[in-house]
């Protein structure tokens, strides 16, 4: 909920990723192997970085290309494919702008057998890929690195970007690696990103519809993973993009933002997973794991958020500034330095802003959250399980289950909710049938904020005061039986709420909904 927020504008690779490469030669779609076979409608490219040439035409594997430059040079149209060799390292950047349809479908993948072909960008390189006001396209199977000799701010990997193109529809990126990108730390001087969203203009109103970023591992990038950046967040210039998909991508070794969709509306987040991150981010920032700003109708669910360690926030997720309508449900979040989730905005702040409102926080399983071991950037031990912040208004947090561990930190902060001030203080927030363990004397502090409901709790633990619940449960024979006596710190009886799966070589956890909704039914019985 940091001020900070507002300058948003300003190890191994798996057979998942490397299919296109390993098999017979064909490109990720399969179809022309590159020895002949084109129609005359459709054209494919190739670029080899080793015995190609940029005086080819470029059309089979014993004619490529040989430099980024040139594959950046081809023209494009429906159906056309460009393909880089497996095996080989590209310097440079690689720039695509082209229009599919829906019937014909531009790709951009790789040829041959071995690793997935990498492009390195170079020393001051702002990004390695780019994605120009294209659609109907997909990227895939290619690692991408970005690193200069020192951080660079606004430094990304894969820059998406539509600017006075009109509506970029349908562009897919998935199945990329992209590590080792050293942007700023710094989210006011520009950050950095793995993958970089933006789109505005000055001539022609542009945004994207139907965007999928999925099947991607993103490993060591400074300063986020993926962030969007739009021209129109402003509610008296609005024009949101559209259906963005962002599903089922690892976020490793990243110290600030995880994914965060900005200026969109009808977005879905859901299969991904971010932890690991290093403590690396100066004392001033903030940070979270998944959250949108200025978005509509925006759903986050089935995702997985541990380690976080920013110097402020640092939760697992957030509902921001500027969103109507956000729902997070079914989540998985873990010993995060902040607790399980953020619901914020400034009450002062309502020239290009509507507010946060209609947020629902339900059916989320947190253990072992809020565990900041020293002051966070404010000089205060700052972590409860749920801060709310500033002038949200109709907020519904329910049916959640909230395990607080032992902080094993002097002075840890144990509050299990925070309502705070930012310019304001919440407004109409209902708590309903959410399970509230702590295992250390907890509290809940509820400011000036106004029109709280509670009801149907569990506040299981010990506290040093309750709030008003006309139905409160202070007591549950099956959370003894089912999850404390099998581990205090919840972690064994809880993980029959879970599910596994393993992405790139790590096993990751998405709360089982079906498991889930069975716990709480016999929580009431």
């Amino acid at each position: 909920m940091d001020s900070l927020r507002k300058n948003i504008l300003a190890a191994t690779l798996l057979p998942l990723l490397l299919g296109a490469c390993s098999g017979s030669g064909s490109s990720p779609s399969g179809g022309n192997s590159g020895t002949g076979g084109e129609t005359s409608a459709t054209k494919t490219y190739y670029v080899d970085s080793s015995t190609g040439d940029d005086s080819n035409d470029g059309l089979s594997e014993k004619k490529p290309w040989k430099t980024l430059a040139k594959a950046s040079e081809a023209k494009l149209s429906p159906g056309d494919r460009l393909l880089l060799k497996c095996g080989g390292t590209f310097t440079g950047q690689l720039q695509i702008s082209a229009r599919g349809t829906s019937s014909s479908p531009i790709e951009v993948g790789s040829y041959g057998s071995g690793s997935a072909p990498v492009i390195q960008g170079e020393d001051e390189s702002p990004w390695a890929v780019r994605i120009l006001n294209s659609s109907y396209l997909t990227l895939s199977g290619l690692e991408i690195v970005n690193t200069g000799s020192k951080r660079l701010a606004g430094r990304t990997g894969l820059k998406i970007e539509c600017r006075d193109g009109g509506v970029s529809r349908k562009v897919t990126v998935k199945d990329l690696f992209i590590h080792d990108v050293n942007g700023s730390l710094v989210k006011s001087e520009g950050g950095g990103s793995a993958i970089l969203v933006e789109n505005g203009g000055t001539t022609t109103a542009s945004k994207f519809d139907s965007l999928t970023i999925r099947d991607c591992h993103i490993l060591r990038c400074e300063r986020n993973a993926m962030i969007w950046a739009s021209e129109y967040y402003d509610r008296n210039n609005w024009l949101p993009s559209t259906n963005t998909v962002v599903s089922g991508n690892l976020i490793e070794e990243v110290p600030g933002d995880g994914i965060v969709p900005l200026g969109c509306d009808s977005t879905r987040v859901e299969y991904n997973v971010m932890r690991s991150c290093p403590e690396t981010l100066p004392d001033t920032e903030a940070a979270a794991g998944i959250w949108p700003w200025s978005c509509d109708n925006t759903l986050i669910q089935f995702n997985e958020v541990s380690g976080h360690k920013a110097p402020w926030d640092a939760q697992g997720y957030d509902c921001d500034y500027n969103c109507r309508n956000t729902t997070i449900q079914y989540n998985y979040s873990h010993d995060n330095y902040g607790g399980m989730v953020l619901i914020c905005d400034s009450g002062k702040e309502r020239t290009y802003s509507l507010g946060n409102k209609g947020s629902v926080v339900r059916h989320n399983l947190s253990i072992g959250d809020g565990i900041r071991p020293k002051p966070a950037s404010r000089g205060e031990m700052f972590s409860p399980m749920i801060h709310i912040a500033g002038r949200t208004e109709s907020t519904l947090v329910e049916g959640n289950i909230i395990h607080s561990n032992k902080k094993n930190v002097d002075n840890a902060d144990r509050r299990m909710i925070v309502s705070d001030s930012w310019d304001g203080y919440a407004d109409q927030t209902t708590f309903k049938g959410n399970v509230f363990y702590s295992a250390e004397t907890s509290s809940f502090s509820m400011g000036e904020s106004t029109h709280n409901t509670f009801s149907g709790n569990w506040y299981l633990g010990a506290y040093s005061s309750y709030p008003e619940d006309a139905t409160a449960k202070k007591s549950s024979y099956y959370y003894e039986k089912n999850v404390l006596d099998k581990d205090s710190e919840g972690f064994k009886g809880l993980s029959s709420l879970l599910v596994k799966r393993t992405l790139f070589g790590v096993e990751c956890h998405y709360v089982d909904r079906n498991a889930f909704d069975a716990f709480l039914k016999a929580m009431e019985e």
